[in-house]
């Protein structure tokens, strides 16, 4: 699981780049383990941490969750409850939300994520 990790790369910030540029909002956060970009997972509205491995083929993303060590490999469809220590943060601030960030997460998030 080693290719495609860089471990000395920090996160790109404490949010989702792609939604922080557009103003938009996340449930949950993955970080690249080669490049430290900072995507939403596939139940966000973006998914931008699974689009971000198709625009660069970086295969390994971790959890950016607070307590999660997990990684998952896009390539070969795996789920690794341990890896390598990246550098840090291992995730974005306690007090940020999920769904998050404060502030931009719609009333209806929910109904949004089950697409209602």
């Amino acid at each position: 699981m080693t290719d495609g990790i860089d471990p000395s790369v920090p996160p790109s910030g404490t949010g989702c780049v792609e939604c922080d540029e557009a103003g938009g909002w996340w449930f949950h956060l993955r970080r690249c383990a080669q490049c430290g970009h900072i995507g939403c997972c596939d139940s966000s509205p973006g998914k931008h941490a699974t689009a971000h491995f198709r625009a660069t083929g970086h295969p390994i993303v971790q959890s950016f969750e607070p307590g999660e060590g997990w990684f998952w490999d896009y390539g070969a469809s795996d789920l690794y409850e341990s890896g390598p220590e990246l550098a840090p943060p291992a995730s974005h601030p306690a007090d940020q939300p999920a769904p998050g960030p404060a502030g931009r997460v719609p009333g209806n998030w929910a109904q949004v994520l089950r697409g209602a």
